[in-house]
């Protein structure tokens, strides 16, 4: 399969039409703009439905309409304006209704900047909608993995009728790399006959009507729903967890990151190295449901584990869960859209190789 030169959200938004996306509602917002641009033209020419929303809160509800008919949608956004859809992504999750969101973070918080950043990994994975709920959030390193996360964001969505996130940062919505674009989806067609609210009028087969809804009365019933919906949870971390180990093995520092900030960390393992330092990455591809357990058996007993992110240190909180006190985390991050670069990861692994009696004399330079 021959490879094109593609910005990032660009890229993401031809791997959703191949992967079948029926319809996209979008509202602007920097740094994911060229998303709804590119939708706006190719979504017409063959057919499907583009919709310039309003607002961020009515492409979101746009989405829910359109996923409880079983339709592939998606919306896509960025940070501050994804705040605003959290309480339609709960009702998503409770109602158990798919749809694609994509989220092309910026600096923070507020407002913030229109820099890349990663301060969102809370907002994404924790939830910053009400309730018990979960959302399968996805995290690529490349435009390439983008490429396929996107179309396997589709088919998690449906398989599980769940709202699925994939995070991306400005970074990687505004490079530009060689991409494999498959012509059609990567995944299996999901049916989607025995819920979907795809009506009963004329010429339709008969049955009784349905209905998706997130608000829930009476005795017990919404204590069973939540229970129900944390099975369906449990198989999704059970069969869906992905991870990446780079040079793990035999290392004895351990680096943790996602996103973007993995592909500059795995430059970094590699400079160790050749300095003699024994290196290696953990990047969590899936970001909820977090690897916990490949990571606490990755990393247990290691001398350090450095957790580095765009932000004032958010996943390292699931790290620190993860290995339950079996190995000390250390912590390196920037904020505000400053960009992190290998030098300065490989000399924070120098400065606790030293403080771990590695050797000295060591130093890097840019």
């Amino acid at each position: 399969m021959p490879k094109i030169l593609m910005k990032g959200n660009e890229a993401i938004a031809q791997a959703a039409i191949n992967a079948g996306c029926q319809c996209y509602f979008g509202y602007p917002i920097t740094p994911q703009n060229e998303i709804g641009e590119y939708m706006s033209s190719k979504m017409i020419e063959i057919g499907r439905t583009y919709i310039s929303a309003e607002s961020e809160l009515a492409a979101v509800n746009m989405l829910i309409g359109a996923g409880s008919t079983g339709t592939l949608a998606m919306t896509s956004s960025s940070s501050c304006a994804i705040a605003l859809m959290q309480e339609a992504i709960s009702s998503m999750a409770t109602a158990e209704i798919p749809g694609v969101i994509i989220s092309v973070m910026r600096a923070g918080p507020g407002l913030g900047d229109i820099t890349p950043s990663q301060a969102d990994y809370f907002q994404s994975v924790k939830g910053g909608g009400n309730g018990d709920y979960r959302t399968v959030v996805l995290a690529p390193s490349t435009i390439s993995e983008a490429v396929l996360l996107t179309q396997r964001a589709f088919y998690l969505a449906m398989k599980y009728r769940n709202p699925v996130m994939l995070l991306a940062d400005g970074i990687l919505g505004q490079m530009m790399e060689p991409v494999e674009m498959p012509e059609g989806s990567a995944f299996d067609k999901v049916d989607t006959t025995s819920w979907a609210l795809d009506g009963i009028g004329k010429g339709k087969e008969q049955r009784e009507a349905r209905s998706l809804m997130s608000l829930h009365m009476g005795d017990n019933i919404l204590e069973k729903l939540n229970h129900r919906i944390f099975k369906k949870y449990a198989v999704i971390k059970a069969n869906e967890t992905t991870f990446e180990k780079y040079l793990c093995d035999d290392a004895d520092i351990i680096i943790t990151a996602f996103g973007t900030v993995a592909r500059v960390a795995k430059t970094a393992v590699n400079m160790a190295r050749e300095k003699g330092i024994k290196a290696g990455l953990f990047r969590p591809v899936t970001l909820w449901p977090f690897p916990d357990e490949e990571l606490y058996n990755t990393a247990k007993d290691k001398k350090c584990v450095l957790d580095i992110e765009l932000n004032m240190g958010q996943m390292i909180q699931d790290v620190k869960i993860a290995l339950r006190g079996s190995s000390p985390v250390e912590f390196f991050g920037k904020t505000g859209g400053a960009i992190i670069n290998s030098v300065e990861i490989l000399n924070k692994i120098i400065e606790i190789s030293k403080e771990k009696q590695y050797g000295t004399n060591l130093t890097a330079s840019i």
